[in-house]
């Protein structure tokens, strides 16, 4: 079953001293979320936002908020960022040895639970939370910092989840983030995925963002009615 495509703008390529209106140009743009990258300078090395401008979003957008925490110990954050209004909180693999704990608490959160595979956390990490969760972010670059290169041998993992969660009879999203524009997009979507995230390639695109989250869409779209060979 083909899952629908899905562009999640992020904002930490976004210009934060007109955050308001980049957002709401993604919005009219035809973009499907906006990704909130939160890290702490401990789990990754960078700083970025925390509940607060999570507040400030909801109160611009009608779009859900997804919310990706790169921070470590994220229960004891978790209510914060879903008090303030995401949508969805996505929580790594890495570092959290409790992960259905951590996944349940957030759905009593009435939030959606996600879960974050980096580039180097095999497939199998996720093997005894398949039904626990409504999406899986799959890192295509190393998480904490944007504009980086996409790292080729994460597409194998991206199929392997698919037929992890088809086999679970769970039909969560895949999401990518990193390294994600119209000439990786169709690869990532023929290997299963459909959320896609993109920072520098939307917000930073000389022909605007309208035009830069129409040729990724249209892009991943190809990529999924065609499949990769070799990854089926």
């Amino acid at each position: 079953m083909s899952h629908l495509i899905k562009i999640a703008p992020s904002i930490l390529a976004a210009d934060f001293a007109h955050l308001a209106k980049e957002i709401q140009a993604t919005e009219a743009a035809g973009a499907d979320y906006i990704h909130v990258d939160v890290m702490d300078g401990h789990f990754v090395p960078n700083i970025t936002v925390g509940p607060p401008v999570v507040r400030c979003l909801r109160r611009v957008t009608d779009l859900p908020l997804d919310v990706h925490l790169m921070i470590s110990n994220p229960m004891q954050h978790a209510p914060a960022f879903a008090d303030a209004g995401a949508d969805i909180l996505t929580v790594h693999v890495e570092g959290n040895p409790h992960l259905n704990r951590v996944l349940q608490s957030i759905r009593d959160l009435g939030v959606r639970p996600a879960i974050t595979l980096n580039p180097a956390t095999p497939a199998s990490a996720i093997s005894e939370v398949l039904k626990d969760i409504e999406m899986v972010l799959i890192m295509t670059v190393n998480p904490g910092f944007g504009g980086q290169f996409f790292i080729e041998n994460t597409l194998p993992k991206i199929t392997q989840v698919r037929a992890m969660l088809d086999s679970a009879g769970n039909e969560a999203d895949i999401e990518v983030d990193g390294g994600i524009d119209p000439q990786t997009a169709g690869r990532v979507a023929a290997a299963g995925a459909n959320v896609l995230v993109a920072g520098t390639s939307i917000f930073q695109a000389p022909e605007g963002i309208e035009a830069a989250i129409k040729a990724i869409r249209e892009a991943a779209q190809r990529g999924q009615a065609q499949g990769l060979p070799g990854l089926k």
